[in-house]
């Protein structure tokens, strides 16, 4: 399985949180997904809330600039 990724940095928040996180395992990146967006974002953790951040990994790792916020 190719590394993949999610990164704060892409989603406007009151916070302007700087987090990005990869794995190896698809399994590893949401379990710390999850647990980053209850802890730190306040999000609900359910089944859809899960199928929606993995929606948003992407292929390879996160890059060392921050890239542009989505709209």
């Amino acid at each position: 399985m190719a590394r993949k990724y999610i990164d704060c940095r892409e989603f406007p928040s009151d916070m302007n949180c700087t987090l990005a996180l990869c794995a190896d395992s698809e399994a590893e990146l949401l379990e710390a997904a999850v647990q980053h967006a209850v802890a730190v974002h306040q999000h609900q953790d359910s089944p859809e809330f899960r199928k929606q951040l993995k929606q948003l990994f992407k292929e390879g790792t996160p890059p060392v600039a921050a890239p542009r916020r989505a709209a």
